[in-house]
């Protein structure tokens, strides 16, 4: 077996989370003078979240981005039942945090030598949330999907990931809480895969080693 020389990391639910956003949309609406229950709130994320994962290829780069926060706004419109505009506040309801594993996990990497590339089905502020969360100065490299063209699990992404880190596969694993975009995509790019589940809920493709946490990733 070749030694591990990059990590490819999954974003959301490998290195980060977002807070509960229904709550923090039901108190941005709330400070623009607009009072909506907490049931009502949830509705209105389900049908943006759905919405934006949908089309959230189509954020490729910062006009097009806004034009998706704008589009994926509207898609709450018919819970919340209100006229007033509701980007500002939805964009105030998604708050993103790393994982309290991440940061240490990143740096003790990085300080053993490895390549650190971070590999997601996200638009184009994968960079911001990244920087937001203190994650992005600890990697080499992030490559957002949208941006790309292509998501995961195409081998495509695992491919331009591989050529930023300057490895070739058999020198690389990849980590994220997917079994199918994370785990089945690396595997077949070539890469050895790692599923972090944090909740032990996901199945994992049998031979596939399995983490609670980043802090318990094998790299041989």
């Amino acid at each position: 077996m070749h030694p591990t020389r990059a990590i490819l990391l999954d974003a959301l639910g490998t290195l980060m989370h977002f807070e509960p956003p229904a709550p923090r949309l039901q108190a941005a609406l709330r400070a623009r003078g607009i009072e909506v229950s907490l049931e009502t709130a949830k509705t209105a994320m389900k049908a943006e979240i759905a919405y934006y994962r949908a089309h959230l290829h189509e954020g490729r780069d910062p006009a097009s981005l806004a034009d998706l926060r704008d589009r994926a706004a509207e898609a709450m419109r018919p819970a919340l039942g209100v006229d007033a505009p509701l980007t500002d506040a939805l964009l105030e309801a998604l708050v993103f945090r790393a994982y309290p594993d991440a940061q240490p996990a990143l740096r003790a990497w990085r300080a053993a030598g490895m390549r650190l590339v971070v590999v997601s089905n996200w638009d184009h502020s994968l960079h911001e949330r990244l920087a937001e969360t203190g994650l992005a100065e600890l990697v080499d490299a992030a490559v957002a999907s949208a941006e790309l063209g292509v998501a995961k699990p195409d081998r495509a992404i695992f491919d331009h990931a591989l050529a930023l880190a300057g490895v070739p596969a058999e020198a690389a694993l990849h980590v994220g809480d997917s079994p199918v975009e994370d785990v089945s995509g690396a595997l077949a790019a070539g890469l050895r895969a790692v599923l972090i589940d944090r909740e032990g809920r996901a199945p994992a493709p049998a031979g596939t080693p399995v983490i609670a946490s980043l802090a318990e990733l094998p790299l041989r």
